[in-house]
């Protein structure tokens, strides 16, 4: 049983961060029909301005530092407010290789500019983690913090659902999604809609990175690793699709965690073989719409 549970969290902490890094992807290319490939090292940006402040303020009360956390979610925000408009927005008329390529690059730029900011040297902020100490479930201990996340990863599927489908911006988001020209003739600024996606999209995964820190370190490369698992994500879920982010992370969660536990020779084959049935059963995902 003790087993079991520790599993069971373990694949709900990592499905939460997924979905925040994936939602955001399918956020992204929802409204905006952009394959966003900078994503992963938005997420990573997130993981090191988060690592950062709290070494930084190493001295300041811990309640202080736990107040830090969402910095790293704001700085990949304004990050992504500002490549918006002035990066990707000229390249929205071209072929699609074109943004693919854009946004490849700017991945490369990223992943220098934290290699510039930070050195190659691992940060963290184990120090948020450790003063939370760990709980008792059923017999089985587990660490405090990493419930934090799992609540804080639900917290955020709720208010996306509550944002995208029960409020007067997601009714504006939706329909530019569905039908730019439309939208924009009846008076929707669609440049406005697409900077606000974009920055929401990048908060997500700066979130997904700032959340994750205090319990693993901020590294270089873990922007790429990052992508390419949410990528799975959105392969089974549905690209474009918030209810296909949230189930494909869990799917993702509880098979990655079962692989590292019972076959972790052969845990990323899974994966991907089963992102392969499902292209070749439903290339739209669970959830996407064709």
């Amino acid at each position: 049983m003790d087993f079991f549970l520790i599993h069971l969290l373990n694949a709900l902490l990592y499905a939460s961060v997924l979905f925040l890094i994936a939602g955001g992807l399918s956020l992204i290319y929802g409204v905006m029909r952009i394959v966003n490939l900078a994503h992963g090292n938005l997420y990573a940006f997130g993981a090191f301005v988060t690592a950062w402040l709290v070494g930084l303020l190493a001295a300041a009360p811990v309640g202080l530092q736990y107040l830090l956390i969402p910095a790293g979610a704001l700085a990949a925000a304004a990050l992504g407010a500002v490549l918006e408009p002035t990066l990707l927005r000229p390249f929205y008329k071209r072929a699609e290789e074109y943004q693919l390529l854009v946004t490849f690059g700017l991945l490369m730029i990223l992943e220098d500019v934290l290699r510039l900011l930070w050195g190659p040297y691992p940060l963290t902020a184990n120090v948020l983690a450790d003063v939370m100490g760990s709980v008792s479930i059923l017999g089985a201990t587990y660490p405090n913090y990493n419930l934090l996340v799992i609540a804080v990863g639900g917290a955020a599927a709720a208010f996306l659902w509550a944002f995208i489908y029960r409020s007067r911006f997601g009714v504006v988001l939706r329909a530019t999604s569905q039908n730019m020209r439309m939208a924009s003739a009846l008076g929707v600024d669609v440049n406005r809609v697409y900077v606000q996606a974009f920055t929401l999209g990048c908060l997500m995964a700066g979130l997904g990175g700032a959340i994750i820190v205090p319990s693993q370190s901020a590294v270089l490369g873990m922007g790429v690793d990052a992508l390419v698992l949410s990528f799975i994500v959105v392969v089974i879920g549905g690209l474009g699709s918030l209810e296909g982010a949230l189930a494909g992370a869990l799917i993702v969660g509880v098979v990655r965690e079962m692989g590292i536990a019972l076959f972790p020779e052969i845990e990323l084959a899974v994966l991907y073989l089963m992102a392969t049935a499902v292209l070749l059963i439903r290339p739209a995902g669970l959830f996407g719409r064709a």
